[in-house]
């Protein structure tokens, strides 16, 4: 999962500051655009997709003819651009760009629920780094993007539970930054300096599995004490009031992919594999999903509240919410969310 960078960040400020206002009413619509991302932690997106379950859900809430226009997006920072530009009605992404947008535009940015929460590991081929307090200056720590992905902030996180809060950033200058897959190719290289990378499903699978000295040094469940979301939908609060029953149609369908996923792994594996144009065979995908965590599919935010404080602690986000439906519609606020 990527977050917003921090200069897309400053940039997205600048652009409030001079932009002139969102306006204040939508029209409701019967087509509507949703993001679509690679990766086996967005399979409740493909299988929604593949089932039509938005037209599905829709039409039984009275509105008859919604169509769902799913667009392909390499990253999160292009997702939240197209948000805010109005060329997408609703994204999945991370909590980080979640709590981004929602305290840069005031509010106008909202979670609608979320749709997945696997966990990432700190996965070593060093043997003498057996937890946390064994990195040292020197160690290199390969990450998505320094400073601002979410393996860099559960770093943060995690400097701050164990040196004191004024020293969150302890473990920065040993981050490097590198894509999951370049991360995976260097952890095989003996000779290469990276010999940890903070990775994400299925790529801390596929390290413990083909390099020997590879072993867990610890993961987001650690650091957080619970699960985190990795993926959530959000939209503008202008589209969700002028959309409610699409709102809540996604709500439904998010409920029913996540139960057609736990009850039929193997069907929904090959829906992401012909949705992504994944390779891996269906086989190894379905051992992926039996690792511990990977079939956490609740639709409830989890660790959200844990990330926001530290956003608010370090000056990313200048609002502490004092509750996780701030920054969710009410359309989730039955959910026992946190």
């Amino acid at each position: 999962m990527r977050m917003i960078t921090r200069r897309q960040t400053l940039a997205l400020a600048a652009g409030l500051a001079t932009a002139p206002c969102w306006p204040a009413v939508a029209q409701a619509k019967t087509e509507v655009s949703l993001s679509r991302q690679p990766g086996i932690l967005y399979m409740p997106t493909h299988v929604i997709e593949k089932q039509k379950l938005i037209e599905k859900h829709a039409e039984k809430l009275g509105v008859p003819n919604v169509t769902a226009k799913w667009m392909s997006f390499s990253n999160g920072g292009a997702q939240q651009d197209a948000l805010l530009s109005g060329g997408v009605d609703i994204i999945n992404t991370g909590t980080g760009p979640l709590l981004v947008l929602w305290d840069k535009t005031r509010g106008k940015v909202k979670g609608i629920v979320a749709s997945s929460a696997q966990p990432l590991q700190l996965i070593s081929r060093d043997p003498r780094i057996k937890s946390l307090k064994d990195l040292q200056a020197g160690d290199k720590i390969a990450v998505p993007t320094v400073r601002v992905s979410t393996q860099a902030i559960l770093l943060q996180m995690a400097a701050s539970q164990l040196y004191g809060p004024d020293k969150w950033n302890h473990f920065d200058p040993m981050t490097v930054q590198l894509g999951h897959p370049d991360a995976f190719v260097a952890m095989k290289n003996a000779g290469h300096e990276v010999k940890n990378h903070f990775a994400a499903p299925p790529f801390q699978t596929y390290e413990l599995q083909q390099i020997p000295e590879a072993h867990v040094v610890a993961t987001s469940a650690d650091i957080i004490g619970s699960p985190l979301s990795q993926g959530q939908f959000m939209t503008m609060t202008t589209f969700a009031e002028a959309n409610p029953k699409i709102i809540q149609a996604l709500r439904n369908a998010a409920e029913e992919a996540k139960t057609f996923i736990e009850k039929n792994p193997a069907e929904a594996v090959e829906i992401y594999r012909e949705v992504t144009g994944d390779k891996t065979s269906t086989a190894e995908l379905l051992e992926v999903l039996k690792q511990p965590g990977m079939m956490e599919w609740n639709i409830y935010p989890q660790g959200t509240m844990k990330f926001a404080a530290h956003l608010n602690r370090t000056g990313a986000i200048k609002t502490l919410p004092a509750s996780w439906k701030d920054y969710y519609l009410p359309v989730a606020h039955d959910l026992p969310g946190n």
